[in-house]
């Protein structure tokens, strides 16, 4: 009877014993020095098997991310979880690779087994309680269960985490800033990334779908190639979407980048866009309103405008739709003024003028008067002289 009991109880407490052996071990909350983007999770195996972990869940509390675990972490081992891409880590392969981001004031983050038991949580609401946004040092679990900043930027990614003095059993961890002089972290300069890197022309509404044939073009204003690895472009409006590059821009280049590579979406209602390099400085940016059907959106040397010339990986060339209807208007105007109605003053002229001419009637009129009393004239005169003619005669 007793060895029954003891069976039962073994077996109801074995999955614990095993799922609760899963921790959260270390996590890089604030990205890496190459970008702030490439952010990561590192569980570790403190039994003494491998574990399953098909069907596990690690959950934050605010929905993002979620992640759907699977395959085997080994005894004693780490299971490593990289966002977006397996480049976060040089040389060291993910595990698993997940999307969401991690909020720089915090997460609470869950980890549930196939059956959905909570295995282990890390409750940070406000704030992280360890690692470092600026040096970025990440932030590891204690042997104790607290939370440390790692010695080292980058943390310690597979491996066992760095071994710092407690000041107490459960008491905070001392920053690096406490530590001795001779083993404080070097922090690095950041790097210098050249400026002249600019979005040059987008194509939000094109014909067909959207989905295929957007589109958005960077220029190099530099005379040198420019390396923009590990540079990123960000969306602004919706559910923001970040794309990291990896090309190379020639001098004075264009780069055109399709959603299907990108994976950003151009709202039509409007968007914008932001660049930065690798020191999450940003670059360049721009904002659109509603977008015309088939128009890019091209800088011009006095700002942006739509444009129905599409010249993708090509110097823009704006339309002259409005020189052409400026030369239309001109026209038009040189035609009214030549067919343009009398003014009140014109019309006071020209009947001033029509006035003062007689009309051909009255000339006419005058003239046959005139030629009347001419002939009238002519013939007295003509009868007088025949009369003087006669009495000369009788007198001889």
């Amino acid at each position: 009877m007793v060895l029954k009991m003891f069976l039962i109880i073994a077996c109801l407490l074995l999955p614990f014993a095993v799922y609760g052996s899963v921790i959260i071990n270390e996590i890089t909350w604030m990205g890496t020095n190459v970008s702030y983007n490439d952010e990561w999770i590192e569980l570790y195996n403190t039994a003494e098997n491998d574990i399953n972990l098909d069907g596990w869940i690690l959950k934050a509390g605010d929905g993002s991310p979620e992640i759907n675990l699977s395959g085997t972490i080994p005894a004693k081992g780490f299971y490593l979880l990289e966002r977006t891409d397996d480049e976060t880590i040089p040389g060291i392969s993910a595990d698993l690779i997940y999307t969401g981001a991690l909020g720089n004031n915090g997460e609470n983050l869950n980890l549930y087994n196939s059956s959905g038991n909570l295995i282990d949580e890390v409750i940070c609401t406000d704030t992280w309680p360890a690692g470092d946004n600026s040096t970025k040092q990440t932030m590891e679990r204690t042997i104790s269960g607290n939370w440390q900043t790692s010695q080292n930027p980058g943390g310690t990614p597979k491996v066992e985490n760095s071994k710092l003095e407690e000041v107490e059993e459960d008491g905070p961890m001392p920053t690096p800033e406490e530590k001795p002089t001779e083993d404080a972290p070097l922090t690095a300069e950041p790097a210098s990334y050249p400026k002249g890197i600019i979005f040059n022309e987008i194509l939000p509404s094109p014909d067909g779908p959207d989905a295929e044939n957007e589109w958005i073009e960077l220029y190099n204003q530099n005379d040198f190639e420019v390396d923009l690895n590990n540079w990123t472009i960000q969306d602004t409006t919706g559910s923001a979407k970040t794309y990291a590059l990896n090309a190379k821009i020639p001098a004075l280049g264009y780069l055109v980048l399709k959603r299907p590579e990108t994976k950003i979406t151009l709202n039509n209602d409007g968007d914008g866009l932001n660049l930065f390099n690798p020191n999450e400085e940003i670059v360049d940016s721009v904002d659109f309103g509603k977008a015309f059907q088939n128009q890019s959106y091209s800088k011009t040397s006095s700002g942006w405008a739509w444009n129905s010339n599409l010249t993708p990986g090509e110097k823009n060339i704006i339309s002259v739709k409005q020189a052409s209807s400026t030369a239309k208007t001109t026209e038009k105007q040189k035609e009214l003024s030549e067919d343009r109605p009398l003014t009140a003053e014109s019309a006071d002229i020209n009947l001033s003028t029509q006035k003062s001419k007689p009309p051909v009637w009255l000339i006419a009129l005058i003239v046959a008067i005139l030629s009347a009393g001419v002939v009238i004239y002519l013939n007295n005169l003509l009868s007088s002289h025949n009369h003087s003619g006669r009495g000369t005669q009788n007198q001889f």
